[in-house]
């Protein structure tokens, strides 16, 4: 007897489910793939593993006395606590949701800060609740809310400077335009309380990493350049701020020596205060960190800094995706400028973007990794 057309639909569905789950299963076999870190280049001696693939959008991180590792989030809303010491696969805690962009961590006296667009929260005796049975979430306590609500470029990488002050920047609500420049497109500083609100720079576009000099104590930070000039220009720069107030340009000029086309003429380049360095156009420089660890090599211990590139979006060819080193002498001028690390961008298309870097306390390079939701770990291991 010949089958009929219905067992010949039959058959056809269900090869289609078959197909269908198969496809199910080998997405999830590549969702739970490990980062593929063999890809990624470095110099001669250098090794990099993933700490954890498990951070959802892992954006700025800090470090408690401890050890703990605190890492944000943007999208996610969350912050994480990678529980000392660092050894192979962490499980990371949340310890806050329901924040707005809260991609800004810092520690100071048992307290962790948080950035979350609007407001500063500060999250009490959290070393303390991390070795606690319970689950419950530390309250957040807010410290400041005064900050505008204006999400584009609202996220805020913090961090507390040699003088005891919270530094908090304030990015362009545009991608250029020209607004009070005591509210926009400025990095403040504040009292641990949320008083005594401050002006420290002007003209900064939206940085979302910053540093001080080990020695000098001077404020060294990364701001993104504006869009929609061509591939090649701006360049995203590297600044340096030597006292209190100091104009970088924005809206009016860009990496040092680009008139803006629309707010150009009111004001000259030579009215503000150049980048140290040039780090390419459209590359998405983030983090950055000084190296104050002693495992790298000697000529890694003085004056180096690392950037990480989070990577280009409106580029017809991508770059970025990478972490790049910097070499400054003495007197703040560059000796050197290389890429570090390069390999999350792979024949045009990245697999992950590198967005903070930290010295860890075994002087290892931490990197966060808000695509690969991964913590990677960099060590000198010859």
């Amino acid at each position: 007897m010949r089958p009929n057309r219905h067992f010949f639909d039959l058959m056809a569905t269900a090869r289609a489910v078959a197909a269908i789950a198969l496809g199910i299963m080998a997405w999830n076999q590549h969702a739970a793939a490990a980062p593929p870190v063999d890809r990624i280049r470095l110099p001669p001696g250098f090794r990099i593993e993933v700490l954890t693939d498990n951070v959802p959008g892992a954006r700025g991180m800090t470090l408690s006395p401890q050890g703990t590792l605190y890492v944000g989030s943007r999208g996610e809303g969350k912050v994480y606590a990678l529980a000392r010491p660092l050894g192979a696969n962490p499980k990371p805690r949340v310890v806050a949701t329901g924040l707005t962009m809260p991609v800004g961590v810092a520690f100071r006296d048992g307290s962790l800060y948080v950035s979350s667009t609007s407001r500063i929260v500060r999250l009490d005796d959290i070393e303390a609740r991390l070795q606690s049975s319970t689950d419950a979430l530390p309250r957040a306590v807010t410290v400041n809310d005064t900050f505008p609500t204006e999400t584009h470029h609202g996220w805020k990488f913090i961090a507390f400077g040699p003088d005891g002050y919270l530094y908090v920047p304030v990015g362009a609500p545009c991608n250029v335009c020209a607004r009070d420049e005591n509210r926009y497109a400025n990095i403040m500083k504040m009292k641990p309380d949320g008083s005594d609100l401050q002006v420290v720079a002007k003209g900064v576009r939206n940085t979302v990493g910053f540093a001080w000099h080990p020695a000098t104590h001077e404020l060294w930070f990364t701001d993104n350049g504006r869009d929609w000039l061509g591939d090649d220009q701006p360049d995203d720069e590297l600044n340096r701020l030597t006292q209190p107030g100091q104009h970088f340009g924005f809206p009016f000029c860009h990496a040092g020596d680009i008139a803006d086309p629309e707010f150009g003429k009111q004001r000259p380049c030579s009215a503000f205060t150049a980048p140290v360095a040039k780090l390419g156009a459209h590359v998405a420089a983030l983090g950055m960190r000084f190296y104050t660890g002693n495992q790298f090599p000697a000529e890694y211990r003085q004056n180096n800094i690392f950037i990480a590139e989070h990577g280009s979006w409106n580029r017809s060819e991508r770059s970025g995706y990478r972490i790049v080193r910097v070499v400054v002498d003495d007197n703040g001028r560059i000796v050197r400028q290389e890429v570090f690390a390069e390999g999350w961008l792979r024949n045009g298309s990245p697999w992950g973007r590198p967005v903070d870097v930290q010295v860890a306390p075994d002087g290892s390079l931490l990197v966060s990794d808000d695509m690969a939701d991964a913590i990677y770990r960099i060590r000198y291991a010859p």
